[in-house]
């Protein structure tokens, strides 16, 4: 796993760059203001069209948590125990019962995301016929996983991760991210759409398509970590869990 990531131009000098901790917080900013606006803060369009692009930076930041960890196993670990802890919550918050089985948490999403690139790095490496058929074979269990286990964002967001791993160590890997996400976002992804009239004429831009401008603080990444504290790792895996618990019992 030695691809290094290509930094895009943006994150050159004059603009200086972000590190991962700066990114981290902005997106979890953007999600908490889009948890608010779906629960106690109602009418406020904008807050979820910036919330849009929360995902797109975490999914970003599990890409490249996989080539910076020292330890992958407790890293899918991490997601999964958080994921399990995130449910009730986000049960609570999607249904209002302890129990929704029709919707999981981003977390399995985001773990999902890490099992399917640890599985293209292997076939990668191995490059043989047999991992590469058995490397396939788990892509397409992970992406039907995804399907019936309805987790946050869907296959789609499985396959965002996997997107920003592909994208890593080129030039112009920008660009590329750029086409995918557009992809992804706008051409493919189905849900709300925000109706423009102009001229005369009725426009509808799918909500998610905001998710797209979540490449521009990614653009900046220069590649560094920024503070290694594990107290700040902890709470900005917390805060999921808690930020929608809170959410809750102020909705309640």
């Amino acid at each position: 796993m030695n691809r290094k990531q290509s930094p895009s131009p943006f994150a050159q000098k004059p603009l200086g760059g972000i590190s991962a901790l700066v990114l981290r917080c902005l997106a979890l900013v953007f999600m908490l203001l889009d948890h608010l606006w779906a629960t106690i803060v109602p009418g406020n369009a904008w807050m979820t069209y910036v919330g849009r692009l929360a995902f797109p930076i975490f999914a970003f930041q599990i890409s490249e948590g996989f080539f910076h960890t020292s330890d992958q196993k407790k890293y899918l670990m991490r997601l999964l125990i958080f994921g399990v802890i995130s449910e009730v919550p986000f049960d609570l918050v999607m249904s209002g019962s302890w129990l929704f089985p029709f919707h999981q948490n981003v977390m399995f999403t985001l773990l999902l995301g890490l099992l399917a690139i640890r599985t293209i790095e292997k076939a990668r490496q191995a490059r043989t016929g047999k991992q590469i058929c058995l490397s396939a074979l788990a892509l397409l269990g992970y992406t039907l996983l995804a399907l019936i286990g309805m987790v946050d964002y869907g296959v789609m967001g499985m396959w965002t991760v996997v997107l920003f791993y592909l994208c890593r160590g080129f030039s112009f890997a920008w660009l590329a991210q750029l086409v995918a996400m557009v992809l992804i976002n706008v051409v493919w992804f189905e849900g709300q759409s925000l109706v423009l009239t102009l001229a005369g004429m009725t426009w509808y831009f799918p909500t998610q398509g905001f998710a797209v401008l979540a490449l521009l603080p990614i653009w900046l990444y220069n590649g560094k970590k920024g503070s290694a504290s594990r107290v700040i790792q902890q709470i900005s895996y917390w805060f999921y869990p808690v930020h929608l618990l809170i959410i809750y019992l102020i909705a309640m």
